[in-house]
């Protein structure tokens, strides 16, 4: 069938590892059994060699149609047909410990829904990114597939053939009637278990819906576009990893910002960047527990400064520093975007920026969620005297450029929050620090991006003070408060960024362009998609200057609206949205998600005291 578009996935998981589910009933991408491990299905980056695991009906013109259980993270794609209508039932037990059934295990229950219904099973495991070569036993209760470095078992009552990739099988269902596979790993080399009985499925199939309904629960945002909000929310969760709180960029490698393009990454870490956005995301709507926990994260980070007293941009999951980047020649990529990459090379960048969020989240967390210690204290004190001695480097910046360090003006105005949220966070807790110094650099941080980091010529704050060109990342101005939401300043850079790129301005079609790739070089070749984050960065920049102009206010619902439509049919979002509509870029993204909710809360607010 070819390669399915980025947005017709949907995402399951267990806060280890998550799967994506194709409206097609295939998993194309599947790693085990962390989000950082290698792949186990990856047809999403090679069709041919990647590996999957698809159930689907066996006749042609059938309806696919997918959705969300109820409040939570299990997922249902449904096949309709004249002949009779079935489901797969996609979920990954949560809340279980080690020895109890369901841990780390993914269960599909197939289902006849009306009348009768064919199915045709396909588990085709292609190990290590499908490096590794497998061998395939048949079991009186399924299948086993052994590799050098990891064992599956694929336990089912189904009778199953092999053949030279894996396993395959052919059955039909009846109204009621359920199928159940559950994959896992196997203890032994030839002990696939027992098959699942249909109690068991369906007490683990209550179990998982209970957890993430109570999870839920919590969630305080009852205003407009909930349900919207509480996807997000449950999005979040999936991309954690829970034995350390860390938050993933996203779940995917290799996913392209281009069709045919080679900017591919790998977002299956955590970037110090987000921290700030994920604090304020979590305790906005009311998940203290997991503030705290990825808290708890960004606290361990800080006890592991390299000996010049500095952060690396991005860590592993469970907080390793080496995530050397490596090129995997033999998959074709996405529709042949390759290359196809593993690791991350950013982690090796200087980017300024990390400082100011990561201030800021720790302000945030002092401030609505638990005071922060003394000994916290003593390492953000050694990197705020860093940042004093350091910000007038330049850098590779928000957006991790390769093609030279430069004077970006985001990277100065995050030095600027770094600056301040270190002498706010002093004065409120009476922390030792070197006050005056550090308000002498934040002075002059803010005067010198007002002086070089604006634009007489295009009346608007720019990239970098070697440039001309425009930059979403100065929407984040009025979030951080370094600006008035209605100073003229930031009104007119407002104004140059919502021209159209032929105008000279980023928005197209209500949709944001990080960058201008004509007039602004990144050391990259091919193009990309309008960036999601920063869509909603602009429509929090105008729901503030709405706040006293009911136009602006106006602008911001209607972009908001339109945005929520570039959402894939279960309230998903990759990196990236493309000129046609489609999804671009790792998915779904954790950033998007956050800024969204951020988007949301302030937005909902904003219309109540305008009402």
């Amino acid at each position: 069938m070819g390669y399915q578009p980025i947005e017709n996935y949907g995402i399951i998981g267990n806060m280890y590892t998550t799967a994506l589910v194709g409206l097609n009933g295939s998993i194309d991408w599947f790693c085990f059994p962390r989000h950082d491990s290698p792949s186990v299905f990856a047809a999403l980056l090679d069709y041919n060699k990647g590996g999957h695991f698809q159930i689907t009906p066996d006749i042609d013109g059938a309806t696919h149609k997918q959705f969300y259980w109820p409040e939570t993270n299990i997922l249902v794609t449904r096949f309709l047909a004249a002949c009779g209508v079935g489901e797969i039932i996609d979920f990954m037990p949560v809340g279980k410990s080690v020895q109890e059934h369901g841990y780390h295990w993914l269960i599909r229950q197939v289902r006849g829904i009306r009348c009768s219904m064919s199915f045709r099973l396909e588990c085709y495991p292609a190990f290590n990114y499908a490096r590794d070569a497998h061998q395939t036993i048949l079991t009186s209760s399924g299948a086993c597939f052994l590799s050098p470095k990891l064992s599956l078992g694929l336990v089912t009552d189904i009778p199953l053939k092999q053949d030279d990739r894996g396993v395959f099988a052919e059955f039909t269902l009846q109204t009621d009637q359920t199928a159940v596979f559950v994959l896992r790993e196997l203890k032994s080399d030839s002990d696939c278990g027992l098959p699942l009985q249909r109690v068991e499925a369906i007490e683990l199939f209550e179990g998982t819906a209970h957890y993430w309904r109570q999870w839920l629960s919590k969630c305080i945002y009852k205003g407009r576009w909930r349900e919207t909000v509480e996807r997000s929310a449950l999005v979040l969760k999936l991309l954690t990893y829970e034995p350390t709180g860390a938050i993933i960029a996203a779940p995917t490698c290799g996913l392209p910002e281009e069709i045919g393009g080679d900017r591919n990454w790998d977002y299956r870490y955590t970037w110090i960047r987000d921290a700030a956005f994920t604090l304020y995301g979590l305790l906005r709507i009311g998940f203290t527990a997991e503030a705290a926990q990825f808290m708890g994260w960004i606290e361990a980070r800080c006890h592991e400064l390299d000996p010049a007293g500095t952060l690396q941009t991005v860590y592993g999951i469970n907080g390793c520093h080496d995530l050397s980047e490596e090129i995997l020649e033999h998959l074709e990529g996405y529709q042949g975007s390759a290359p196809v990459r593993i690791g991350n090379g950013a982690y090796k960048q200087l980017q300024l920026d990390i400082y100011g969020e990561l201030m800021d989240s720790v302000y945030l967390f002092n401030k609505y969620g638990t005071q922060i210690s003394y000994d916290l204290w003593t390492h953000l004190r050694r990197l705020l005297d860093w940042v004093c001695d350091n910000w007038q480097r330049p850098d590779e910046g928000i957006w991790e450029t390769r093609d030279g360090r430069k004077n970006f003006v985001y990277s100065k105005l995050m030095c600027w929050v770094a600056m301040d949220r270190g002498l706010r966070l002093a004065d409120k807790r009476s922390f030792p620090g070197e006050r005056e110094r550090w308000l002498k650099v934040r002075d002059r941080i803010y005067e010198q991006v007002m002086s070089k980091g604006w634009s007489d010529e295009r009346q608007a704050f720019i990239q970098h003070y070697e440039s001309h060109s425009l930059d979403a990342s100065s929407l984040i101005m009025p979030l951080v408060f370094f600006m008035a939401p209605n100073d003229p300043r930031m009104l007119k850079t407002l104004a140059a960024i919502q021209r159209s790129p032929q105008q000279g301005g980023l928005v197209s079609n209500s949709l944001v362009y990080r960058y201008n790739l004509e007039n602004s070089s990144d050391g990259l070749s091919g193009g990309e998609g309008t960036f999601n984050l920063c869509t909603f960065w602009l429509v929090e920049a105008l729901t503030r200057a709405g706040r006293v102009d009911p136009v602006k206010l106006d602008q911001a619902r209607l972009m908001f609206e339109e945005m929520l439509s570039y959402a894939n049919h279960l309230g998903l979002y990759a990196e990236e949205t493309g000129a046609s509509g489609e999804a671009l870029g790792n998915f779904p993204q954790a950033l998007t998600h956050l800024a969204l909710i951020s988007a949301a809360w302030n937005l909902n607010q904003a219309i109540g005291e305008a009402d």
